[in-house]
């Protein structure tokens, strides 16, 4: 509530002029929920991790991008994550673009900007993509983190336990007012947890 608060003081002292509709897009802003709801086209090193259930056995290292990946220190993850925004006021909301961070188990993976102006109608949702493109070497490198990840995929086949971890999606978003791009205070997080279920 502080930060709704703050944010509306800013958002006052800047616009002047139609101070009225600024004021309820800002409070439907405050209002709408946020909910990842899938996860499309994941890439590892070039190849469709949904393909390595085509195989008996499941070994990361035999990847074909990923052995060159480790040796360049690259081993590029390609993938997009849905986020519904859905606004159950009767205002409508906008927003410029926002900021977000991608954690997978409290770990962040990465971060960026999403340059897209969004639109909720009042009593209405929306499905913004987020394109993730992220140098998992770090990670993959790692080979407790490597036994997890392996672990993860393993339990996506048929037939295998299944595996579950929390995928933290932290966003701020920003409006224009008055020509100038105002920041949301802080950000907003959103968890999800993730079952290796939706590899099948």
């Amino acid at each position: 509530m502080k930060r709704f608060l703050l944010f509306s003081l800013v958002v006052v002292a800047i616009s002047g002029c139609g101070i009225n509709r600024q004021a309820q897009q800002i409070k439907a802003l405050e209002k709408c929920t946020y909910r990842i709801t899938s996860a499309e086209e994941i890439f590892v090193g070039g190849t469709n991790v949904k393909k390595l259930f085509e195989n008996q056995e499941i070994n990361l290292a035999t990847l074909p991008g990923l052995a060159f990946g480790l040796l360049r220190k690259d081993v590029p993850l390609k993938t997009k994550l849905n986020l519904e925004i859905k606004n159950p006021t009767g205002d409508d909301a906008s927003i410029n673009e926002f900021e977000y961070k991608i954690l997978i188990n409290n770990a962040q993976l990465a971060e960026g900007v999403v340059s897209q102006a969004v639109n909720v109608l009042a009593g209405k949702s929306v499905v913004v993509p987020i394109n993730m493109d992220v140098n998992l070497y770090p990670f993959v490198s790692n080979s407790k983190v490597m036994g997890e990840i392996s672990e993860f995929i393993k339990g996506g086949k048929k037939g295998g336990a299944e595996k579950k971890g929390i995928l933290t999606l932290k966003i701020r978003p920003s409006i224009k007012v008055g020509g100038s791009l105002i920041k949301y205070p802080g950000f907003i997080t959103i968890d999800k947890e993730v079952s290796s279920k939706i590899l099948l």
